[in-house]
């Protein structure tokens, strides 16, 4: 509101036209109550207007005077001129998000975000990079650039379970970036009945979405959509061909949704190709469905995606200064001979596997043949792992099949002629899939359940044999259990023997002992401390509480342990860890394979697989937890394998086959890893624990195929 006596030559005018200023020009007063106003619109325009008193509420005076008297309010000025420097930030400082992030970046890490992924509009992209060379960090650049550039609001992280806490402290340490984890109690309270349209910094997940179709109903929800989709570890949405038929699994059917959301879409895995070209063609049709839909079965066996993807592994990143990003990082075999009692306790169960998946392989029109065959192959499993491991699996089996028979043979006195022997979970395709790529303590919960309900007994009869055989190999596993004749773990007491001595003796503080025979032994050097740090991995949570007391035996006292595996919260997990790395009184951190990934180990440089993995590629994920940014020492890894069995035969000859082109390739040992294959099959797929495959065990499969080599 503005007075009529305010209106003066060159003052700028709000009101006179319904938008816009106007500049007066003259004012002619017509006694006290009216002016004739002589102005001069935007356009250059000269009109005139009488304005009365009662005018005086819609006119303003914005400007008086000169209309460059640079007398408006400073703070607002720089506000305004500020708003603008930063929305064009971008265009004056080429790597913006580095310098306004709480991160170091490393070349290989610039170059993906500012050469690789920015200059692609619209962003369709594998980024396959090493375990451990920051891929979480190139993800975050990315974000705040297309942030700076006003390209991103909205957008959604999809990762496995364990990662989801690691992902949402990372971004928003780093980047400033407020995530939000989504949950059931989230949805739940959504105001508008669905949360991903109320929150624009989302991350989910991947189990969660993909089996769960509520939840991707709300994520189709007309107006959901993202201008970023970011999936890590999505190797895991996969797919494969078998018999000329696609089998889609629910994680691949997932990411063919997430493709349609979202303009940007960011695909992020180190182990991209599972050695099957027909397969990582279905993967990158998640990118590219024109492109690579059906273009394998047309006899295109090769695809040109250097476009679509990049990948460098650790030995060819470099620093700013051009020398190696990462230490070397070696690999040996340890091979030792079972005791006389162990090699028994092996005949024996493989025969009890063996037998019972043939009586499995009658039951093909019977849904619990997968489900049996994944019970007795976990049984094998244990049986490579530990006495302790499978005396209690097989002390556990026996006593669940021995309650299954006292309620059968109720049933059977009450009348109930021919009850129905049950399996108990049944497993389809998806649920192996699912428990493959699972956290561990779901892994652990299930492999215990559908191994101590899983039998192919058809009979009371025969489930009264089978019990008979369970008692007779559960008293050989207890004899060798008490016997202390386990060749394996004295393999690894010498071991940890020699690398604790080796380092007292680089500082002085113990005499020189004999160097161990393990193919390659330590080497000793200056710099070496008294408390060694050394991560010990294992397959089964028993195996690890056997390790865990007898290491602390070894080593005099129990702090010197500490442990981490998928039964621990994350406030437990995180305590562990932290120890590890900073207790010097803590020298040995076990592991199942809960620490195999989102855990950066980089305080030690030796690392023992205790248990060899059954999927070949979770060895470059494990050593992958030390051999990280940020390690300066020369990384060693043992693999402990059992010579004269037939799991221990085919990993020889394949780690035999990896040193040798560690040699040949300059170190790139596990950039192959996934390229390996065995009669035309890639090594790390499990077998499909289908009806049609429970002829073999997983060992008698390694065995065919080592006996090919």
């Amino acid at each position: 509101m503005a007075q009529l006596e305010e209106l003066t030559p060159n003052a700028s005018v709000r009101g006179i036209l319904p938008n816009g200023l106007v500049t007066v020009v003259n004012v002619q007063w017509h006694g006290s109550a009216a002016v004739e106003l002589t102005y001069k619109t935007p356009e250059g325009r000269v009109a005139n207007e009488l304005l009365y008193r009662h005018d005086e509420p819609r006119i303003e005076v914005v400007t008086v005077g000169r209309p460059w008297s640079f007398d408006g309010e400073g703070d607002l000025f720089r506000l305004v001129s500020e708003a603008q420097r930063i929305r064009l930030a971008h265009l004056f400082d080429p790597v913006l998000a580095v310098h306004t992030s709480v991160v170091e970046p490393l070349p290989h890490q610039i170059t993906a975000v500012y050469e690789a992924m920015l200059p692609r509009q619209p962003l369709r992209f594998l980024l396959a990079d090493d375990p451990g060379a920051g891929k979480t960090i190139m993800a975050g650049l990315l974000m705040k650039e297309l942030i700076a550039r006003g390209d991103l609001q909205r957008c959604l992280v999809v990762c496995p379970g364990s990662l989801a806490e690691q992902w949402q402290d990372e971004l928003y340490r780093r980047f400033h970036l407020p995530f939000e984890i989504l949950t059931n109690d989230k949805l739940e309270a959504a105001r508008t009945g669905n949360w991903f349209l109320e929150t624009n910094l989302v991350i989910a997940r991947l189990d969660k979405l993909s089996r769960n179709e509520d939840v991707q109903q709300k994520l189709q929800a007309p107006d959901c959509r993202w201008d970023l989709v970011v999936c890590d570890e999505a190797h895991k949405m996969s797919a494969t061909i078998f018999g000329g038929e696609i089998k889609y699994t629910k994680r691949y059917r997932l990411g063919q949704l997430l493709s349609t959301l979202t303009r940007h879409f960011l695909l992020m895995t180190a182990t991209p190709h599972n050695g099957k070209e027909e397969d990582f063609q279905l993967f990158m049709a998640l990118l590219d469905g024109d492109r690579f839909e059906g273009r394998f079965r047309d006899g295109v066996h090769t695809a040109d995606v250097s476009d679509l993807m990049r990948r460098m592994v650790k030995e060819k990143l470099l620093k700013f200064d051009a020398t190696p990003l990462f230490p070397e990082r070696v690999a040996y075999t340890v091979s030792y001979k079972l005791s006389d009692a162990e090699a028994q306790l092996y005949r024996e169960v493989t025969d009890y596997v063996r037998e019972e998946f043939n009586r499995a392989d009658a039951l093909e029109n019977d849904r619990r043949a997968g489900t049996v065959g994944f019970a007795l192959t976990i049984l094998q499993r244990r049986l490579a792992s530990s006495p302790e491991a499978i005396y209690q699996s097989l002390h556990r089996r026996r006593e669940r099949l021995e309650s299954r028979l006292r309620e059968l043979e109720i049933l059977h006195r009450g009348g109930e002629v021919g009850a129905v022997i049950s399996s108990g979970r049944i497993l389809d395709a998806d649920d192996v899939e699912d428990l493959d790529d699972a956290p561990d303590n779901e892994v652990q919960a299930a492999e215990e359940e559908i191994l101590d309900q899983a039998t192919a007994a058809r009979s009371i009869g025969e489930l009264r044999i089978e019990i008979e055989t369970l008692k007779r190999l559960e008293a050989l596993a207890s004899s060798i259990r008490r016997s202390g004749e386990d060749k394996k773990w004295r393999e690894l007491a010498s071991l940890l023997s020699e690398i604790f001595t080796s380092a007292a003796i680089a500082n002085g503080l113990a005499e020189d002992a004999e160097p161990y025979d393990a193919g390659v032994p330590i080497i000793a050097k200056p710099s070496a401390s008294p408390h060694q740090k050394l991560v010990i991995f294992t397959e089964h949570r028993d195996t690890l509480n056997y390790l865990d007391g007898r290491i602390s035996s070894l080593l005099g006292r129990k702090s010197a342990v500490v442990a981490i595996h998928g039964g621990m919260g994350r406030e437990e997990r995180k305590k562990a860890e932290e120890a590890f790395k900073h207790d010097p009184e803590v020298q040995v951190l076990l592991a199942t394979d809960a620490a195999g990934e989102g855990i950066n180990l980089q305080r030690a440089h030796l690392m023992v697989n205790y248990d060899l993995p059954w999927n070949p590629n979770r060895l470059e994920q494990r050593f992958g937890r030390i051999h990280r940014i940020g390690q300066t020492e020369v990384c060693h890894l043992w693999n402990l394998v059992a010579e004269e069995t037939r799991e221990g035969d085919v990993y020889r000859k394949l780690l035999e086959k990896l040193e040798q082109a560690r040699q040949s390739l300059g170190g790139q040992v596990f950039d192959v890893l996934g390229k390996l294959q065995f009669d035309g099959q890639p090594f790390q797929r499990e077998p499909d624990f289908g009806v049609t495959s429970v002829n073999y065990s997983f060992a008698e499969l390694l065995a065919k195929a080592g006996a090919r080599e």
